[in-house]
């Protein structure tokens, strides 16, 4: 699910008053780090990734890594915070996806 312009944007506006869920520190990422929020995500569907002060990686670095080793998408990048969507699988987790897709 490729997401338009008005969907970000409502994502966006419904990440806005979370808080991070998982952070990035001078480990870095790996495939362990990748599973456990794509288990999050299918939990919530929408998370926020802090990029710790003392992480080697940069915010593009870690977008790429995620958009290219999972099917999740980076909705927003604001300084060193990402937001994270992945629809669920099950239905009674897809609190944001169903107004995604009506939108």
């Amino acid at each position: 699910m490729k997401l338009r312009g008005k969907q970000k944007r409502y994502l966006r506006s419904q990440a806005h008053s979370m808080r991070p869920l998982f952070q990035i520190g001078k480990d870095g990422i790996d495939k362990e780090w990748l599973k456990q929020v794509k288990n999050a995500l299918e939990k919530r569907e929408l998370i926020k990734v802090n990029i710790l002060n003392n992480s080697l990686l940069e915010t593009d670095e870690v977008q790429e890594y995620i958009e290219q080793n999972s099917d999740i998408q980076v909705v927003q990048v604001i300084g060193h915070t990402l937001v994270l969507f992945k629809r669920a699988q099950k239905p009674e987790h897809r609190h944001y996806s169903e107004e995604v897709a009506r939108i």
